[in-house]
């Protein structure tokens, strides 16, 4: 099993076991790699990650749930849902924000299913009303520094399905300031303008999954 965090576009995986993917990444001399299991280590770890001349960590250890609620205990953890949202035309509704394409997504709420917070935030960030809930796609993690604290989010990712015929309106308050249903044409043009936790999203759905070819 592997887990993979961005710590903006470096990624850091959590693995009890190595595939030929982080074989490959630890072949270049920027990469981490710690298979140690203490404390110590995860710390050491997120230290050299800041640096500029490393991009890549890798962690290994046989339990790798273990590892994950060691690594975890170093964040504050904030769950989150989104949507991989097409419509009939198979058209993907992506979001510009603070100069990044995006999909829809948001905070859970208390009392919230992660179902029904991905539905709330695609319908508040976008106007969609009709919003059908397909499946669970994946779990996307990253983090970021928020008033001192060290913030890792959990994103919970939900394929749906919207009519392109329902008006679209940006939630402003939000910084959102674009939204657009987007062909796989352009949607491959726009992924160096996305997040790498958006990119990971879109490149393993089944309908986009051509994109790399």
């Amino acid at each position: 099993m592997v887990i993979r965090i961005y710590f903006g576009e470096k990624p850091v995986f959590l693995c009890n076991e190595m595939n030929q993917e982080l074989r490959e990444i630890l072949h270049h001399p920027d990469a981490v790699f710690i298979d140690e299991f203490s404390l110590q280590a995860i710390k050491s770890l997120l230290h050299e990650i800041k640096k500029p001349e490393f991009h890549a960590g890798v962690v290994l250890h046989n339990d790798i749930g273990a590892l994950k609620k060691l690594f975890w205990k170093q964040f504050k953890v904030i769950k989150a849902a989104g949507g991989f949202v097409l419509n009939e035309k198979n058209e993907l509704l992506m979001i510009f924000r603070k100069g990044f394409w995006d999909l829809p997504k948001g905070k859970l709420d208390p009392g919230e299913t992660l179902e029904q917070c991905a539905i709330r935030e695609v319908q508040e960030e976008t106007g969609l009303k009709d919003v059908v809930l397909n499946v669970f796609l994946s779990t996307t993690y990253h983090t970021y520094d928020e008033f001192g604290k060290h913030v890792l989010k959990e994103s919970w990712w939900y394929k749906m399905n919207a009519s392109s015929s329902e008006k679209l309106t940006a939630q402003t308050e939000e910084d959102i300031t674009g939204i657009a249903w987007k062909k796989i044409e352009e949607v491959q043009k726009l992924l160096p303008l996305a997040y790498p936790s958006i990119r990971e999203v879109i490149l393993t759905a089944g309908e986009f999954s051509t994109i790399n070819d």
